[in-house]
């Protein structure tokens, strides 16, 4: 008989493609993964890792092993949640992973809903960029990520998520007011290839979504300033030190010191953010009406 225990640890090695950082995720030494796998191979008679250096690759025995583990704790997650039905009471609490942005104008609001509606489930909030609260929901350290798309992010079929899409909005150009297509009130990115850019850094979504509406624009742009945040990438440009793409919800509220900010002619850059959760608990009793609460909370921000 296989340990599920073991499949939740073959789906870690698989998602970090180590045993030291599965190991990190999971809260679990690197000897106890070692020590849980090759159990799992003693259990199913097959090798199902290739160790090269540090990292592991799956063989073809442990690939089809893994859609099972897909499957399986998948239903677990479901049996949970019957579970918690049938206990009745939507009573406990919830880890929700948001980037900043969502955190202001979805999350926020849906936690006020939330008391309310559900007073007995409390929400406790994680800071995270877009592209490390997935993660943080597949290795159990999050119910719920509210997380953007982006280059490299598990595809809508993946087996081990289920998605709740909540807006989609586009991102506008930042100009210094006395930047020289500060007067038009459309602007296209391929005007702007000559200009310095400030934008995030590498691995952040929104550094993805700029490189790809510049590319297919037709340049590649030059990204002398880098930041995270929002407000000290407007607050660059205002001071002349380059142009910036920012999503539409990230300036809502922002002061604009002597900056314009421009609609971009043509297909526009568009940031999608859902909200997901391991497959199979999307009906659990605690996480269904934060989903529905976001969902309600998103309902008038989608503008492009």
């Amino acid at each position: 008989m296989i340990d599920p225990r073991r499949l939740r640890i073959l789906r870690a090695v698989a998602d970090h493609r180590t045993v030291t950082a599965a190991a990190a995720a999971l809260y679990l030494t690197p000897s106890a993964v070692s020590q849980q796998l090759a159990a799992l191979e003693q259990e199913t008679g097959h090798t199902l890792l290739i160790r090269s250096g540090r990292g592991v690759t799956l063989t073809a025995a442990g690939e089809i092993l893994l859609g099972h583990a897909h499957a399986v704790l998948s239903q677990l997650e479901r049996a949970e949640a019957e579970l918690a039905a049938y206990a009745g009471g939507a009573a406990g609490e919830v880890t929700v992973a948001s980037f900043a942005t969502g955190i202001a104008e979805v999350l926020a609001p849906a936690i006020g809903r939330l008391a309310q509606d559900h007073p007995g489930i409390r929400v406790r909030v994680r800071d995270a960029e877009g592209d490390e609260s997935l993660p943080m929901v597949l290795d159990g350290e999050a119910d719920l990520a509210l997380a953007v798309e982006y280059r490299g992010a598990p595809r809508e079929d993946d087996r081990r998520l289920a998605r709740v899409p909540l807006y989609a909005e586009p991102f506008d150009a930042v100009l210094h007011c006395g930047h020289p297509l500060a007067d038009r009130g459309r602007v296209e990115l391929a005007a702007l290839a000559d200009s310095d850019w400030i934008g995030q850094y590498p691995g952040n979504p929104c550094h993805d979504v700029m490189l790809l509406a510049c590319e297919l624009a037709g340049f590649q742009p030059r990204l002398t300033h880098s930041s995270d945040d929002f407000r000290a990438v407007v607050a660059l440009a205002g001071v002349g030190a380059g142009v910036a793409l920012v999503p539409r919800s990230a300036l809502r509220g922002m002061e604009l010191k002597d900056t314009v900010v421009l609609p971009v002619a043509g297909p526009a850059a568009t940031r999608r953010v859902f909200a997901a959760v391991r497959r199979g608990a999307e009906s659990h009793p605690l996480l269904s009406p934060v989903l529905e609460a976001l969902a309600r909370a998103a309902g008038g921000l989608s503008t492009g």
